[in-house]
């Protein structure tokens, strides 16, 4: 008999379903719109560039199956509320589908996990319920301090959820929402109920909208690159060390997330395309781009625009580390060519900086 191999904690098996889990991960659509669960993060500028998708956030086959299961979560949570006696909608009978929000012309979205009546704490009280799930540590972080101040974005989302949301029998406003939590490590549960905040919800909608129709980056939480919440940003390498975003619509300047939704469905978020007079650009197209693809100028941030010709679609920068101009343009650079530049001006830099600490 052939004696097995002993144990490898990089066991092909195990990397091969991590592998097929990040490649089906890639070949899903992006979402197109700005998540009702990201409106908390403290940093407009991370929103923007999660929104204009300036560069793909990559996560571990492990990581997705965690997300994964805290949605498999959902279901059974639903479940023991049931069990509790709590009358639990999960499904829109409108749509068929999960109950989602929209605003901002359809650019401001996100998916309640359902609507709950019979709380033993209100039971005449219809509430948003919002499930999570949470490793120890932050559990017992949840346990000590609450929603709105260990985890201030979900906090958030659990507002604009209640500033939109409808209870499922006569559509009256509900005002309440049911934050359900269960700890992975020992399948504790906490519960809280939070009270509709107007004011603070208003301020979320209105601070998504001037992030969604914003034409350039907003300001930065921090212009400090050691700043601990920069560090741990997936746009970091773009906001802080000049690397190239992602060449699509969503980055060119002629692309533009319309106030008004698509014919026929106003709550559906339209992008358009002013050089190619495209009043609707849909997701594939968004992510593809063209060609004719131009910079929003601010994204460059390894070169600065010195001069724009309207009629032949073109832009000269200087490149910030040897004074170079080049052309992003039909007949000169394409976006991708520019963008390629910004890795190698960047390495010319740091052997200007070595070169002169050395001296």
């Amino acid at each position: 008999m052939v004696a097995l191999p002993r144990r490898d904690p990089r066991h092909n098996t195990i990397a091969a379903i991590d592998a097929a889990v990040e490649a089906a991960e890639k070949c899903g659509a992006p979402r197109g719109h700005l998540g009702a669960s990201e409106i908390g993060n403290p940093c407009d500028r991370a929103l923007w560039y999660s929104f204009r998708w300036a560069a793909e956030e990559e996560f571990s086959g492990r990581m997705l199956r965690l997300f994964e299961r805290g949605q498999r979560e959902e279901d059974s949570l639903s479940d023991l509320l049931r069990w509790a006696g709590v009358e639990v909608q999960t499904i829109d009978p409108e749509t068929g589908e999960q109950y989602r929000h929209r605003s901002v012309g359809g650019h401001f979205s996100g998916g309640r996990d359902g609507y709950g009546l019979g709380l033993k704490e209100a039971p005449k009280a219809w509430h948003v319920l919002e499930y999570k799930t949470h490793n120890a540590k932050q559990f017992a972080r949840l346990q000590k301090e609450g929603v709105a101040k260990s985890h201030p974005k979900h906090y958030a989302q659990c507002q604009i959820y209640m500033h939109h949301g409808r209870d499922p029998v006569d559509g009256n406003p509900v005002h309440r929402a049911f934050y359900l939590a269960v700890c992975k490590d020992d399948d504790q549960l906490y519960a809280e109920r939070i009270h509709y905040d107007p004011a603070f919800a208003m301020k979320l909608e209105a601070r998504a909208e001037r992030i969604i129709y914003a034409q350039q980056p907003p300001a930065r939480i921090s212009d400090n690159p050691t700043w601990w919440e920069c560090k741990f940003c997936p746009y970091y390498q773009v906001c802080h060390q000049r690397a190239a975003p992602a060449v699509h619509c969503r980055t060119c300047a002629h692309a533009t997330p319309e106030r008004a939704g698509v014919k026929g469905n106003p709550e559906a978020a339209r992008w358009s395309c002013r050089l190619h007079g495209l009043p609707e650009l849909g997701l594939h197209e968004q992510r593809q781009g063209c060609q004719q693809h131009r910079y929003i100028p601010n994204l460059v941030t390894w070169a600065e625009p010195v001069d724009a010709d309207v009629e032949r679609n073109a832009v000269l920068y200087r490149l910030t580390a040897d004074g170079r101009i080049v052309e992003n343009s039909d007949d000169g650079m394409s976006s991708v060519e520019l963008a390629g530049l910004s890795a190698s001006t960047e390495a010319v830099e740091r052997g200007r900086v070595a070169t002169t600490e050395a001296a």
